[in-house]
């Protein structure tokens, strides 16, 4: 049952946007997702940056998405294993202390002046896997610290909170790598260590949760393996989660630019560091007002639909963001494309929640992270290899009218997530 005190037991059939705040534990965990995702963007942006600078190729990038992806696979399919069968809590922890020591590693290195491409790679990597590992279990916990009506919203708070924090670990970047150019060229130290102090928060918030952060009804004289195949074969029964999750990989392989505006700031606008920090910000603008949008859906009973309508919107403006060379309209097509991809993945998370035993829930939410994180790096590889030889803009434009064809092919070919619906009380 969901823990709350006798003043946070509110009237939960009148939402409001705030309705998951009035939960401590889900304002704890909250917190908590706020410290490990500006760690995570602000650490992406700075070795995103600092390997740009360094080489001028994309495949730099390119490369760093193919090591990211090659350790993504194994950490989610066993996180969301883990995430059933051990505390939470902890989970979450343990996993945000690699982030503490590693990026802390990478400040020391740069201090003085000894980092190196291959330092950069090997972190990545490590804390690639480790952050994995450690979102199934995160996701999932989300489900037992508020009621079900407000799941919803905590998603859609979740999502906020992610882009909240990618809107701010951009001019945090900004203003601490020019900070530091007068004294020491163009060294990024003081970028890594806040980017260090915010992964300390990160390790310790999980622990004030009073939630229990077991699964309800694990057998835990189960075999792992044997774990990993029974939610292996629970998803893809599932009448709409693999519907979801093709969905997500069939896009986002040839649309991905969130770790690329370093190519795009300077192949289509012909800047750098302002620009990259820009780009940013105004697409996580866009996704909060998604997320806020999707609040306002509960009493929509056709959730798929609505992650086929915004997934189509998505493709369309793929298209004008690579069309364009103005950052003016950039920014404009990238607050949309926030806003688009926003409402898109809370509902396929809300539909994985709401359509998922508590005891499955891990390795239901760790597939939807191997959906997206793998897309995820195949996408970076593929778009940042591809800028190399037809532009920036091309690719983009390409990506757009694939995304199109490829929502029209589920629509038609995968009913489910056509036909889903569920309407929150």
């Amino acid at each position: 049952m969901t823990s709350k005190s006798n003043d946070e037991n509110k009237d939960s059939n009148q939402l409001r946007l705030w309705s998951a705040f009035l939960y401590f534990d889900y304002r704890v965990l909250w917190f908590s997702t706020v410290t490990a995702t500006a760690t995570m963007n602000l650490r992406m942006i700075i070795t995103a940056v600092w390997l740009y600078e360094r080489t001028g190729l994309g495949s730099t990038l390119a490369w760093l998405g193919l090591i990211e992806l090659a350790v993504r696979i194994p950490s989610n399919l066993y996180g969301g294993v883990f995430a059933d069968r051990l505390d939470r809590k902890k989970l979450i922890a343990f996993t945000q202390f690699f982030s503490f020591f590693l990026i802390g590693f990478m400040a020391l290195l740069e201090s003085s002046s000894s980092l190196e491409i291959w330092h950069v790679y090997l972190v990545s990597a490590i804390l690639s896997a480790t952050s994995v590992f450690g979102n199934p279990a995160r996701s999932a916990f989300t489900a037992r610290v508020v009621p079900r009506n407000v799941l919803s919203h905590a998603v859609a708070m979740n999502t906020i909170t992610w882009q909240v924090g990618t809107i701010v670990t951009p001019f945090i970047f900004y203003l601490t790598s020019f900070a530091w150019r007068d004294t020491a060229s163009d060294s990024l130290v003081l970028s890594f260590w806040i980017n260090t102090l915010i992964a300390f928060f990160s390790v310790i918030s999980p622990f004030f949760i009073r939630e229990s952060g077991k699964a309800l009804e694990i057998t835990k004289t189960t075999s792992i393996h044997r774990n990993l195949i029974e939610g292996f074969k629970y998803v893809i029964s599932h009448p709409i989660l693999p519907g979801l999750y093709i969905l997500d990989i069939g896009v986002t392989v040839v649309s991905y630019y969130r770790e690329l505006f370093p190519i795009f700031a300077k192949q289509l606008y012909s800047r750098g560091r302002d620009a990259v920090a820009i780009l940013t910000a105004f697409n996580a603008v866009g996704a909060i007002f998604g997320s806020l949008l999707v609040m306002y859906t509960h009493k929509i009973k056709r959730k798929g639909v609505i992650v086929l309508y915004a997934t189509l919107v998505y493709g369309f403006l793929l298209i004008i963001f690579g069309w364009s060379t103005s950052i003016w309209i950039g920014i404009f097509a990238l607050i949309a494309l926030g806003a688009a991809d926003a409402v898109g993945m809370t509902m396929r998370q809300t539909v994985v929640q709401l359509t998922t035993p508590d005891n499955m829930r891990g390795r239901a939410t760790a597939a939807h992270s191997l959906a997206a994180m793998s897309a995820n790096g195949i996408g970076k590889w593929e778009v940042a290899i591809m800028s190399d030889y037809i532009g920036a803009g091309n690719t983009m434009i390409l990506g757009g009218f694939v995304s199109i064809l490829v929502v029209l092919i589920i629509w038609y070919a995968l009913s489910g997530v056509r036909k889903y619906t569920y309407q929150e009380d």
